[in-house]
């Protein structure tokens, strides 16, 4: 396992709830090769690993409330516990090195969240009240995987300053790059900015006019947007989050949410993520050096940098090192 204190503390998006049945799933996290599975009572993740040989569980089944291992038949209940080996009578006991990491797992938004160290009641799991309000249509992006460090590709979703011409024609228009002056507060837990003006398209309809979009910096991994169109009260909002599989290769989930044009298909909304991401990714994956620099002074900023700014600050005064050059941002902000 990569050994990010901070990380690995932290609750990370893993997979989606519909991705995962009744078959086991390998997911990677921060280099670390996990299983989640499901059961009766709820879903669960586990280093993938049997103790006995060194197999991958995930390569198993469900069988009742356990995990069977492909390779021997041993059986693991939802706390971790080895409970049954078939190569020894039943009337044996059972050795109690014969157990696997258990991590800290829950679902919410159509999301499992893994918890890989600390204490699961800690922390609270991000906030994205728009997935269970009735007013809103929520759909999953299509997973989307990026060969760049989670941080440079968190950073690209707080980027506004890049929609003008990453996404001219599709979310930006160039002739129109201005950014106005704005700022960006601590609120609560998160980072939230003022509302931003930007000549934009809200989702590929080719109505563009003048959207206000506010970003929340909600975790080291995970981000939120809402762009409000004020003359039709019309609102767009995304709950974005990286699952870091390795230190140069990202997972993006993406809850999008609208509370206008509900008839239209889940599929547009979904190819219209997919387009969005795949122009970024043409960017993001080249960008150099690979890891996020947090010293202010590595490269320049501009007032329109405010939300990026922030977000660099917030993971060098956390002490984040997955991703990033792991120095602390010593300039004042702009």
């Amino acid at each position: 396992m990569f050994q990010d204190k901070v990380l690995t503390h932290d609750w990370l998006a893993a997979a989606y709830s519909d991705d995962l049945s009744y078959k086991p799933l390998q997911v990677m996290i921060l280099d670390e090769r996990v299983v989640l599975f499901r059961t009766k009572s709820g879903v669960h993740a586990f280093k993938d690993l049997c103790i006995h040989r060194g197999a991958a569980l995930s390569g198993g089944k469900v069988a009742g409330e356990c995990i069977v291992c492909p390779y021997h038949g041993w059986e693991y209940n939802t706390d971790g516990m080895c409970v049954k080996i078939p190569q020894q009578p039943p009337e044996r006991v059972i050795p109690p090195k014969a157990r696997t990491v258990k991590y800290a797992c829950v679902e919410k938004y159509g999301i499992i969240w893994v918890k890989l160290a600390g204490d699961p009641e800690e922390d609270e799991l991000p906030q994205y009240e728009e997935s269970g309000d009735p007013e809103f249509k929520t759909v999953c992006a299509d997973p989307f995987v990026l060969h760049a460090a989670a941080p440079r590709v968190v950073e690209n979703f707080l980027d506004v300053s890049h929609l003008a011409f990453v996404h001219d024609g599709s979310l930006g228009d160039s002739n129109y790059p201005l950014i106005p002056n704005y700022r960006v507060h601590w609120q609560g837990n998160r980072y939230v900015s003022d509302e931003i003006p930007v000549y934009a398209d809200a989702d590929g309809t080719g109505n563009y006019g003048t959207l206000y979009y506010t970003f929340e910096i909600l975790r080291p991994t995970t981000a939120r947007l809402k762009k409000v169109n004020r003359e039709n009260g019309q609102i767009f909002s995304m709950l974005f989050t990286v699952v870091p599989n390795h230190e140069r290769k990202s997972t993006v989930l993406a809850l999008v949410s609208r509370n206008y044009d509900l008839d239209q298909s889940d599929e547009y909304y979904k190819d219209f993520q997919n387009e969005i991401i795949l122009q970024d990714a043409s960017v993001v994956e080249n960008q150099r050096p690979e890891e996020l620099p947090l010293d202010l002074q590595a490269e320049l900023h501009l007032p329109a940098d405010r939300v990026s700014i922030a977000y660099r600050q917030w993971l060098g005064k956390l002490g984040v090192t997955f991703g990033s050059d792991g120095t602390a941002a010593r300039s004042k902000a702009i």
